[in-house]
């Protein structure tokens, strides 16, 4: 009997405080264990996020394949093998062509600030809810999403303008992506961030979209490819943040306060770090002479944007929801006059 009682007490006081279980979310990123990104999620922010709560609400951030392959983490978190993911959005293009237009607008913004604002505050994010609504059956939530830097470019020869494209086999996500290399000239491959230096290193390509100038020195590229192109041409990957509708729902309202506020916390404090230790790096590379950092010509920047400009246009006609992504990419780059 007096164990029915301490029971009944610890309940009504969980009821009465509001409190949810303590929940350690699993949750499976796109970056290798060694990358700078990922050390900055685990080392640090992850751990934040259990200070923030009290401990009653943490993160475990799993390199890239862990648990499942790069391109299936969605369905592990609808299904509940992951609570959660912080994957790159353009793996699962091949599911609707609208994930490309909303993973990466190839060529289309200047900043990782406006593709943020995108997708958090100019239509990305509910876009993306409505996919997952469509392809899980309404099983994960969105908390956010957006880029943390503009990538630069890996290269083992020099590649100084849109001409010194052609017949570059170069390392790209399926999708939008490989669509616009392809339209310049080059000869796209797709393979998961996990394999690019060994694909450089045995010339199965000779270029890679990879990553954060910063993380690409950290995965050794720059060893290989000594003529990156920064800053980056192209690329802005957008990384999402969703979790287990089943789970979301179980947390506290506190506990959705708390994870929508370290998420953006998080990768705002990301975005501003890459910045500083990208420019950094670039200044000692150029300095020590063995490696070439190639700038391209705004002429050249201009032609690869008329290409990539036509391939969003036939993209957005491959799907509903892949037109709706690009309409609402036009709204908002009008809006904040990038567009006229």
């Amino acid at each position: 009997m007096k164990k029915g009682f301490v029971a009944l007490g610890a309940a009504l006081l969980v009821a009465m405080t509001g409190m949810a279980e303590a929940k350690t979310l699993k949750v499976q990123a796109s970056s290798a264990a060694g990358d700078w990104a990922h050390r900055f999620m685990t080392e640090d922010w992850a751990n934040r996020l259990a200070v923030m709560s009290g401990g009653d609400l943490k993160i475990e951030v799993l390199p890239t394949k862990a648990v499942v392959p790069h391109r299936e983490t969605i369905d592990a978190v609808a299904n509940g093998i992951l609570d959660g993911d912080l994957n790159a959005v353009s793996y699962f293009t091949g599911r609707d062509p609208a994930f490309a237009m909303i993973g990466d607008l190839i060529a289309g913004y200047d900043t990782a600030e406006q593709v943020q604002t995108f997708c958090m505050h100019g239509g990305g994010k509910e876009i993306l809810q409505k996919l997952y609504d469509k392809y899980t059956n309404g099983k994960i939530h969105v908390i956010g999403c957006g880029p943390y830097t503009k990538e630069a470019l890996v290269a083992k020869k020099p590649i100084r303008g849109v001409d010194d494209l052609a017949g570059v086999k170069i390392r790209s996500p399926e999708g939008l992506a490989s669509e616009v290399f392809r339209r310049a000239g080059a000869s796209p491959v797709s393979l998961p961030f996990s394999e690019v230096y060994t694909a450089l290193d045995k010339g199965i390509v000779d270029a890679a979209d990879a990553s954060a100038y910063v993380n690409n020195t950290a995965s050794g590229m720059h060893k290989i490819a000594k003529y990156p192109i920064y800053p980056g041409i192209h690329s802005m990957a957008v990384l999402q943040f969703v979790v287990n509708k089943d789970v979301w729902n179980k947390l506290s309202d506190a506990q959705r306060m708390m994870l929508d506020t370290w998420y953006v916390a998080a990768y705002s404090t990301m975005r501003r770090e890459a910045d500083l230790q990208d420019h950094d790096l670039v200044a000692k590379d150029k300095a020590g002479g063995d490696i070439t950092v190639v700038d391209w010509p705004q002429a050249d920047r201009d032609k690869f944007r008329k290409i990539a400009v036509e391939a969003w246009k036939d993209y957005g006609k491959k799907s509903p929801l892949a037109q709706e992504a690009l309409d609402t990419h036009i709204a908002y780059m009008k809006r904040i006059g990038l567009l006229d």
